[in-house]
C-alpha cells in the first residue's frame, strides 16, 4: 500500500491507501472545526475565508485563514522533501517513513495541546493539523500520481460527477468519447464514503476523549506505515 509507486501500483492498493487514509483525515479535519469552527484541510474555503474576512475588516480571522493556508503548503513541502531524501537513500518504504512521521507529528501535537485551556487548546491543534493533513495530502499525491487525495474531496466528487455522465452516456456510440471508468468511480466513492465516515467519528470521538483522538489517529497512522517499513528492514542486501 506505501511501496509501489506510479504505473507499478494496483487498484487495490489505490484503494485500501485512500479509504484508511480519508478515513483518518476527515476525522481529524472535523475535529479542527468543532474545536475552533476551521477545517485544517480545506484549503478552498480557508482562501475564501482570507477573502471575505480581509474584506469585511475582521484581520485577525483573515490572518488565521492565511496561516492555516501556510501550514498546509509547508507540510507538502516537508513531505515532499522527506520523500525526496529518503528515496536516494533507499528506493522502497520512503512514503511509509512520511506517513510514520506524520504519526510522531500528531502525537506531538496532542502533548503540546493537552495541557492548554480554551481557546489556546483548540487553535493550536487546528494549525498543527493542517501541517499534518498537509504532509499526509502530499504523500498520497506522490505515490499515486494525483489519482487519490484524501485531505479534501472536491475533486473527486467532480470526478464522480463526470464518470456518472460518462455512465449515462455510455450508449451513445461516439468512438471518441471517453468511456465510463467503474474502477475509478468505486475509488472515488469509497475515498468520499471514508471521508465522511471518518468525520462523523471523529466528532464523536473529540466530544468523547478529546485530543486523545490525536493519539488514535497516530496509532493508526502507525499501524498503516509499520508493514512497508517492516519489509524494508527485512529485505535482503543486495
Amino acid at each position: 500500500m506505501l511501496v509501489h509507486e506510479g504505473e507499478t501500483r494496483s487498484f487495490a492498493a489505490d484503494l485500501n491507501l485512500s479509504w484508511s487514509l480519508a478515513a483518518v483525515a476527515g476525522a481529524l479535519n472535523t475535529a479542527g472545526f468543532y474545536a475552533v469552527g476551521f477545517y485544517a484541510s480545506n484549503m478552498t474555503g480557508n482562501v475564501s475565508a482570507i477573502s471575505d474576512r480581509a474584506g469585511t475588516g475582521d484581520l485577525i480571522l483573515a490572518v488565521k485563514a492565511l496561516l492555516l493556508v501556510v501550514l498546509f503548503m509547508l507540510g507538502a513541502a516537508t513531505s515532499t522533501l522527506l520523500i525526496r531524501r529518503r528515496r536516494r537513500h533507499a528506493p522502497h518504504g520512503a512514503y511509509a517513513y512520511s506517513i510514520c512521521a506524520e504519526a510522531i507529528l500528531l502525537a506531538a501535537i496532542g502533548f503540546v495541546a493537552l495541557p492548554l485551556a480554551e481557546p489556546a487548546r483548540g487553535e493550536a491543534l487546528v494549525f498543527g493539523l493542517s501541517f499534518v493533513l498537509g504532509l499526509q495530502n502530499a504523500v498520497v499525491t506522490k505515490i499515486t500520481d494525483a489519482r487519490v487525495r484524501t485531505t479534501h474531496v472536491t475533486g473527486m466528487v467532480t470526478d464522480i460527477g463526470i464518470e456518472l455522465a460518462r455512465w449515462l452516456d455510455r450508449k451513445a456510440g461516439d468512438p471518441q468519447a471517453k468511456r465510463h471508468d467503474p474502477d475509478k468511480l468505486r475509488l472515488h466513492l469509497m475515498t468520499v464514503g471514508a471521508f465522511l465516515g471518518g468525520g462523523l467519528v471523529g466528532v464523536v470521538a473529540y466530544r468523547a476523549i478529546g485530543v486523545g483522538l490525536l493519539f488514535a489517529a497516530a496509532a493508526i497512522l502507525a499501524l498503516l506505515a509499520a508493514p512497508a517499513i517492516g519489509a524494508r528492514h527485512s529485505a535482503p542486501a543486495e
